[in-house]
């Protein structure tokens, strides 16, 4: 095997290529043991009987426990991301504000909420709205749902807003004043679209954050995925399968969330000018080159390959 170059660290050699091989040779092995012993246990106990997995294949325990319990979760989730996420930039750009008052008031905003945890915020938001009246009673778990989600992880997309602006070089901004622009100019058309890019990590991250803290609604009688599973497994009498599917189902809409970001992530690093930011992003062809990593760096071993220059 040839020896490849990396700036990260050393390339393996022998001795180490082949005490990785080992060592993950054992751990599989070691995994597949673990997961048959498991499986062995939950057999012997029962809770791998068919008659415990066969309701899911019921319409009824979909339209009657999974799906409407779904549906609030999405619907919580996607309430409170889109007003976190108007919450964050206008306590972000607070922030990072001129003003000292404006500065100032944002900062304490912000530090509040991220101190407080999303369940308090919850309790609280329910009881306040409840008696004060001031949403309808049908409404109030959703309310207080998507009020607490919205201060917390506004709070955070608001830090994650302003180290984003704030890890750009200084020179982007001292090139904008020199060139006229205000505060406010700078901010939008010079500041901002660059840091989209690099924050969208952080931003889809915390998207999923806020999806996961909608079952803590279960807390406060909201209906959401995990609290209707658990309904789902309290008639069906199979909370092993009622959580293995209610898993499932969340770990599928995060997998789904982040490989969006992942797509939109590439389009806005390919070109923030386009239009349509989850088209494909276009690749060149491939040039019958490889990259610095992926070739011999040691002309002394067998497998090394010279790259001329294609001009020569």
């Amino acid at each position: 095997m040839s020896t490849r170059a990396t700036v990260l660290y050393d390339a393996p050699g022998p001795k180490a290529r082949r005490n990785n091989r080992i060592f993950t040779a054992l751990t599989l092995v070691l995994a597949l043991a673990a997961a048959a012993w498991v499986l062995a246990k939950l057999n012997s106990r029962g809770q791998l009987a068919a008659d415990l997995w066969t309701p899911f294949l019921n319409s009824q325990t979909w339209t009657t426990y999974l799906l409407p319990g779904l549906k609030g979760t999405l619907l919580s989730a996607f309430a409170s991301i889109l007003l976190a996420l108007v919450f964050g930039v206008i306590f972000g750009l607070g922030r990072l504000s001129e003003s000292r008052i404006i500065r100032g008031f944002c900062g304490v905003v912000v530090e509040f909420f991220r101190a407080i945890p999303v369940l308090l915020l919850m309790i609280f938001a329910y009881q306040f709205f409840a008696v004060y009246n001031l949403v309808p009673s049908k409404k109030l778990a959703f309310s207080a749902v998507v009020f607490a989600l919205t201060l917390y992880n506004g709070s955070v997309i608001a830090e994650i807003l302003r180290s984003g602006i704030k890890s750009l070089p200084k020179g982007q901004t001292e090139a904008a004043r020199a060139l006229g622009l205000s505060h406010r100019q700078t901010m939008f058309t010079v500041l901002l679209p660059q840091a989209v890019a690099a924050m969208l990590p952080a931003l889809i991250s915390q998207m999923v954050i806020a999806l996961k803290d909608s079952a803590l609604g279960y807390q406060i009688g909201y209906v959401e995925v995990v609290r209707s599973g658990i309904q789902s497994a309290s008639y069906n009498k199979n909370y092993l399968a009622s959580l293995v599917v209610v898993a499932i189902i969340m770990i599928l809409i995060n997998w789904a969330l982040t490989t969006l970001a992942q797509r939109i992530e590439r389009q806005l690093r390919a070109g923030r000018a386009r239009r349509n930011i989850v088209a494909a992003v276009p690749h060149h062809p491939d040039q019958g080159l490889e990259t610095k990593d992926q070739v011999n760096a040691d002309w002394h071993a067998p497998g090394y390959k010279e790259i001329r220059n294609p001009a020569e």
